[in-house]
């Protein structure tokens, strides 16, 4: 039997896009209102698919409609539907011209003002009618929301954790070591031997993700105090600014200072950190077609961070 068969003709793509804007909007006057049509054809569309379906799939109260059990399965199935619908219409668009597409794309500040940034500027040298949509957000919104529900097809992250769950796939760039560092103008930075002890009552600055926390477990694991942290934050520009000051102690991987290094005057300190590295990966669903800009861009990064994953860059 053809696998078009198997589903009810009486299920429309028109009947999930409401079902989509009634869990979105949490009613149906408002999704009606959303999708430029009538209240009662709202109504009458869900009602329509529960009795096809068999299944309630809005509990309905006086302060909205909320999915049920049911209703949360078929939202998953349909975001992936026009998810994937979406990317065939850009895979043919992309096979018309491969000089165009768009991709949208995740990642944290630090990564996507580095790597990101340079991966996006050496693919529009080559396909420079390339769109990027951009989400900025830390690891764990990325991945546990941004990723599955389908508004990225892909992110840019650090993996301090060997794996990734289950429905998740990892093309690790290259591994990165966590290095301190200091502005030039700072006093340790003329300093030949510095070690963790000294730095114990310095100003901190340190990223509110999960490789600031290996900082100051570093200090916990050695049986020292922790230092104060005088400002904890996402942006790295601001992280940059600061150590390059000279009034503060900071930490970044060598793959990001790689990317930075000719827009701040920062110095690593001679301390070597009892961690071990952390990947630096592109995620993407598993077992979900890419589309080809997400491949090109897969490919574009992995040319960027040759150099990165090469033992003797360290070293330089």
């Amino acid at each position: 039997m053809n696998q078009t068969e198997l589903v009810d003709p009486r299920l429309k793509l028109q009947h999930l896009k409401v079902v989509m804007a009634v869990a979105e909007w949490g009613s149906m006057a408002k999704a009606a209102k959303h999708l430029t049509i009538s209240q009662p054809v709202v109504s009458k569309v869900i009602a329509d698919l529960e009795d096809v379906l068999g299944v309630r799939l809005f509990d309905r109260s006086p302060q909205g409609v909320e999915p049920t059990a049911y209703g949360r399965a078929l939202l998953k199935r349909s975001i992936a539907v026009f998810d994937d619908l979406r990317t065939g219409v850009d895979e043919l668009k992309f096979l018309a011209d491969p000089t165009s597409g768009e991709l949208r794309i995740g990642s944290t500040e630090p990564l996507l003002a580095g790597l990101g940034r340079a991966v996006m500027e050496r693919l529009w040298r080559q396909h420079p009618r390339i769109n990027f949509r951009v989400v900025e957000a830390d690891s764990s919104t990325l991945l546990t929301r941004e990723l599955p529900e389908r508004r990225i097809e892909l992110a840019i992250l650090p993996l301090v954790d060997a794996s990734v769950r289950e429905e998740l796939e990892a093309t690790i760039l290259f591994q990165d070591h966590l290095r301190l560092v200091v502005g030039i103008k700072s006093p340790w930075a003329r300093r030949r031997k510095v070690t963790l002890a000294d730095l114990i009552d310095e100003p901190w600055c340190v990223a509110s993700s999960s490789i600031g926390s290996l900082v100051t477990d570093v200090f916990r694991d050695i049986g020292l105090r922790t230092p104060r942290i005088a400002v904890a934050a996402t942006t790295a520009h601001l992280l940059f600014q600061l150590l390059e000051s000279g009034h503060f102690v900071g930490h970044f991987g060598d793959g990001l200072l790689h990317f930075y290094t000719n827009r701040f005057a920062l110095k690593r300190l001679p301390i070597e950190l009892p961690l071990k590295p952390f990947s630096v990966a592109v995620i993407t669903l598993k077992n979900r077609t890419i589309s080809p800009v997400a491949k090109l861009f897969i490919d574009c990064a992995r040319e960027v961070a040759e150099p990165l994953a090469r033992p003797q860059s360290r070293s330089a």
